[in-house]
């Protein structure tokens, strides 16, 4: 029983073992002494053998009783307890647990596991073991509870401390390298868009979407790495194994299961009551993320430590340079074990997956690749939150005000979406360029790109046809006129 581990290490965060090195975390232990004073449970068997008996209870099963004879057979034992069917609701049954001087009756089910509440057990033991630790806690330390977040070791020492080190150690070792291999758009020359691109938005139309272009496009250039983007955490709950603390407070979890919430991205460990104060500063660990496809965009890209991510440079460089000229270039779809197999290839190497015209030498399996990377995206790059706002622009008719709509509601991306977007949009415009040889201009791969980047939140048939001749519109908008929007 967890409550009885004494002589365990008491350093059970992930993160505080790596920040010792820094500055040791100071542990505050009263909740974990609570704990171990906590009743310890004690089951009351049933003398005789009942009939009808769940095969899922013990002896601790007393049939069908009244709760004043229920609280006879405790006999004002602290942590005493047995099972009983309702008299009032036969085949419903109820925990019958003395604490704090009462008895205290909990509905009780069943569907594999024991539970009264959220988590559920093995045992009716372990059940009545955790209840009676909580009980405890929460009625010695409600007021000390009720405060543990509002003088937190979080921005002082542990997880904040190790994370800037971390990221200024990172950093420092991929500057120079990202700077060398990292497409951008200033390697687009200005001239080229001059004499190349569509027709231009007349600056005086609206010359406030000029120089917030402007001062967007400046603020990533002046700040190119991963820390700029925000990422909240991805807490899950969580069981862990031997004494545990949080690390946002410095207070003990206490319970024997579920006593808190773990980042499923970078492993901070904290109480659920705890996780709603922590900034959204999550640094997503490499050794947690399983798999390139199908993973959140700016998990991705913060956890590799890149502005995009690695799918959509390595595929556009290689499409640009040796397919823009392709007849059909992203409408025309590669055999699909083969675009299957870029997929793995990724999500087993990474950055150092092979796409080369060697072993790929159709490029509609590279764009048919890169096409499946944005479908799989579990939050696409146009995201649930802003697709109603997007679609409510491509609505306005006046040209003028619906560019300046898509604009406004662009902003709203979360930044790596955005820039991934940003990317993707230069890119098909260099494809659009190309048009006498691969027939396809923005209105062609607005229909192609449309569904690929934005989805309705809800899905529903209906919806998403009534929809696709604006999401057709706004990828067409978005390229014509990417050079002002971004």
């Amino acid at each position: 029983m967890m409550a009885a581990s004494s002589n365990s290490s008491l350093s059970g965060s992930s993160v505080s073992s790596d920040a010792e090195e820094y500055q040791p975390p100071i542990w505050k232990s009263y909740l974990y002494q609570l704990q171990q004073e906590a009743p310890r449970p004690k089951r009351i068997i049933c003398p005789r053998e009942v009939e009808n008996r769940p095969k899922y209870y013990g002896r601790e099963f007393h049939g069908i009783i009244s709760r004043e004879q229920a609280d006879e057979l405790l006999g004002g034992t602290e942590g005493a307890y047995i099972l009983r069917e309702s008299q009032r609701q036969p085949g419903c049954y109820t925990l019958a647990l003395r604490f704090g001087n009462q008895t205290l009756n909990y509905r009780l089910f069943y569907d594999g596991k024991h539970f009264v509440g959220e988590k559920r057990f093995e045992s009716i033991h372990d059940l009545v073991t955790d209840g009676l630790i909580t009980l405890y806690i929460e009625t010695k330390a409600s007021e000390y509870i009720s405060k543990m977040t509002t003088n937190p070791i979080y921005e002082h020492i542990g997880y904040a401390t190790l994370l800037r080190e971390k990221v200024s150690r990172r950093l420092s070792r991929s500057k120079n390298e990202s700077r060398k291999t990292s497409v951008t758009s200033e390697e687009h020359p200005a001239v080229e868009k001059k004499e190349h691109g569509p027709r231009r938005l007349a600056l005086p139309r609206i010359p406030q979407l000029i120089i917030s272009s402007l001062v967007r496009r400046a603020a990533l250039t002046q700040n190119d790495n991963h820390c700029n983007y925000e990422k909240t955490h991805n807490f899950k709950v969580h069981t862990f194994r031997g004494p545990h603390w949080c690390e946002y407070c410095a207070n003990f979890m206490w319970g024997l299961i579920a006593q808190g919430v773990r980042c499923s991205d970078c492993g901070l460990n904290v109480h659920k009551q705890c996780s709603k104060h922590v900034p959204n500063d999550c640094q997503p660990d490499l050794k947690r993320i399983k798999k390139v496809y199908c993973c959140d965009l700016t998990t991705l890209v913060k956890a590799h430590n890149t502005q995009r991510p690695m799918v959509v440079d390595m595929c556009i460089r290689e499409i640009e340079g040796r397919g823009l000229k392709s007849e059909g270039l992203y409408r025309v779809s590669g055999f699909t074990e083969h675009i299957e197999d870029v997929k793995m290839a990724f999500d087993r190497d990474g950055e150092k997956a092979d796409i080369s015209a060697h072993i790929y030498p159709d490029i509609n399996i590279i764009t048919g690749a890169l096409k499946l990377y944005f479908r799989d995206l579990p939050i696409p790059v146009i995201t649930y939150d802003t697709y109603a706002k997007f679609i409510d622009a491509a609505k306005i008719s006046n040209p003028d005000e619906r560019l300046e709509a898509v604009h406004e509601v662009l902003l709203l991306l979360p930044p790596a979406h955005y820039e991934t977007l940003r990317y993707l949009m230069i890119h098909l415009k260099k494809v659009t360029l190309n048009e006498k040889e691969n027939f396809m201009n923005a209105e062609n791969l607005g229909i192609v790109f449309g569904p690929t980047l934005m989805r309705p939140p809800e899905e529903s048939t209906l919806a998403t046809l009534n929809d696709m001749r604006y999401q057709k519109l706004i990828v067409q908008i978005l390229i014509e006129n990417e050079d002002v929007l971004f």
